[in-house]
């Protein structure tokens, strides 16, 4: 079993989170965070069983031809991962912070882009990821009132760093995924 060390909310809270890499007999990841409550508040430690890593994985097959068909294969696994993790912890976010105000297990972009980050580092040391690295969270910051986080891959051929953004939509809907220069820039999202 091998470790991966990831931070978490605005502290950077520093967690070793056990991972088995596709090479072990286990076939899926053994305690990750999840964050939740706005900020990180509260965070619950999930397990996926081995049939529900073994649908993350069927996302990834056939591997993709390119670093586009696996942002798509990206999108899908992130809202699946959504998924598990919302009927694991008993949350079930709304997009945005408004909509969503006071309802338990409500996500604020700190909670989405934190656990989008883990979910995608799940991912690669899987070996899922053969087009992407994950990369640390972005923040913008035009406003003080407008301050926004989310994950951030990176293309590996090209460089390209990518915005994968969760907290606009509901739990288990597909992110968006634009470059991140154009979400510093708060570009409209394309899909």
């Amino acid at each position: 079993m091998r470790y991966i060390r990831h931070m978490l909310a605005a502290g950077c809270l520093l967690v070793a989170i056990p991972v088995h890499s596709a090479q072990t007999a286990a076939p899926a990841p053994d305690g990750f965070p999840v964050c939740y409550n706005f900020e990180c508040s509260r965070q619950q430690t999930v397990t996926l069983d081995a049939q529900q890593w073994q649908a993350m994985r069927a996302l990834f097959t056939p591997a993709a031809g390119s670093a586009a068909e696996e942002r798509a294969m990206i999108r899908r696994a992130i809202a699946q991962m959504e998924a598990f993790a919302g009927a694991l912890t008993g949350t079930s976010d709304i997009g945005g912070n408004v909509a969503g105000a006071g309802h338990p297990g409500q996500m604020d972009c700190i909670d989405e882009s934190t656990n989008t980050t883990t979910y995608l580092t799940l991912l690669q040391q899987d070996g899922l990821l053969r087009w992407h690295a994950v990369r640390e969270r972005a923040q913008r910051d035009k406003w003080i009132i407008d301050i926004h986080w989310t994950a951030v891959i990176r293309d590996t051929d090209s460089g390209q760093l990518y915005a994968v953004d969760s907290w606009f939509l509901d739990n288990g809907q597909p992110p968006y995924i634009q470059k991140l220069a154009d979400w510093l820039n708060k570009k409209d999202f394309d899909e």
